[in-house]
Parts: C-alpha cells; sequence; structure tokens
C-alpha cells in the first residue's frame, strides 16, 4: 500500500482491532468489518478513527482517514507527560503517570497505541473500570488532551514558572 502524498507518509498508523459484525437480512447473514487505528507523528500530534466496509483493507482505510480528520496536540515534558492524570470516557478510565527516563511504556493494547503514536517514551499506566478499545482510547485520548505544562498554566494566570512552582 505505497502512498505518495506527503501528508501521509508524516503520519504513522497503528490498527488496535479488527471486529467483524454481522446482520442477518431476508437472503442470509451480511459480514462487515469495524476497525479501530490511531495515527500520529510521534511529535506530539495523535488521532483516531473507526472505519467500516465489507472488506478489511478498506475499513482500514477508512479509519485512518477518518483519524487524521479528529488530529489533537498534546503536550509533553521531555519523554514523558507534565502531571498525573485520569482520562474519562464513558465508563472506561485510563489513569497515566509520568515516569523517569528509561522506565519505557507501560500500557496496555489500546493505550499503548495511543501513547507510542503520540511519541510519549516514559509513562506508567493503568485502565480502570471498562477496557471496552474504543472507550480505553477516546479516553486515553481526552486525559492527554486536559494535559497543560507549567509554562502553559503560568501564561493563564499571567504568573512566571517560578512562581507557580
Amino acid at each position: 500500500m505505497a502512498r505518495v502524498d506527503n501528508e501521509s507518509s508524516e503520519f504513522k498508523e497503528r490498527l488496535v482491532s479488527v471486529n467483524r459484525v454481522s446482520k442477518t437480512v431476508k437472503g442470509g447473514r451480511v459480514l462487515k468489518f469495524s476497525t479501530l487505528v490511531v495515527v500520529g507523528n510521534g511529535k506530539g500530534t495523535v488521532g483516531f478513527g473507526i472505519g467500516k466496509a465489507s472488506e478489511v483493507p478498506d475499513a482500514i482505510r477508512k479509519g485512518i482517514e477518518d483519524a487524521k480528520k479528529n488530529l489533537v496536540t498534546i503536550s509533553m515534558k521531555k519523554t514523558t507527560i507534565p502531571h498525573e492524570i485520569i482520562g474519562i470516557f464513558s465508563a472506561s478510565r485510563v489513569l497515566m503517570k509520568p515516569a523517569a527516563p528509561g522506565t519505557g511504556v507501560i500500557a496496555g493494547g489500546a493505550v499503548r497505541a495511543v501513547v507510542e503514536m503520540v511519541g510519549i517514551k516514559d509513562i506508567r499506566t493503568k485502565v480502570l473500570k471498562s477496557s471496552n478499545p474504543c472507550n480505553v482510547i477516546r479516553a486515553t485520548v481526552e486525559g492527554l488532551r486536559s494535559l497543560r505544562t507549567a509554562s502553559e498554566i503560568a501564561k493563564i494566570r499571567m504568573k512566571t514558572v517560578s512562581e507557580i512552582l
């Protein structure tokens, strides 16, 4: 699947899950596929998308297109996150904690995909409550979006970074 345009070469894709769904109609069962895809540039930008089609490659392509429409930028502190946070979406909760350099990514499947696509190298995570991959990804992205660095908070409060720390 070689691509020529510049935009797709900047982003890496990761397929998180493929789900086979069937619909019963008068003539029998109709099979389709639903895919969950995460894209990121490894420099603080990430997006996720869902693609549905009758063939897996088409569903993946649609998921990638959807993910590129929903890109968000994440605040990072070197190779980790600035502070501890809990991302919440529906019944899923994802606890994310900053980690010392060299720790690596300690995360499960769906969270690992998002964190690695963002470019975070050191983090500890735990999925709490529901482990539905779609909701876990949404909770992870929601938590990462709400992260703020000390300089961003200082700017909002009209103070210096040293006054905040």
